[in-house]
């Protein structure tokens, strides 16, 4: 049992260090946008704001695509 946890830390650690995601080095949100959220997809970035809207932009460039707001 020690080893099988040994062995998942491990794997952790091996795929939490891993260097081969590329990231934009900034993202500029728009004047006056909070964010709330973070989430990841194969080639862009979701922002979700406190402004009832999700922001996404291009994973490589940090460029806004497209704007979808929340209705409550």
């Amino acid at each position: 049992m020690i080893g099988g946890v040994l062995v998942i830390i491990a794997l952790l650690v091996i795929r939490l260090s891993a260097d081969d995601v590329p990231l934009p080095a900034e993202i500029a949100l728009p004047p006056g946008i909070t964010a709330e959220a973070v989430t990841f997809g194969s080639d862009w970035i979701a922002i979700v704001s406190q402004e009832d809207s999700i922001l996404i932009f291009d994973r490589n460039s940090g460029e806004l695509r497209q704007t979808i707001q929340i209705s409550r």
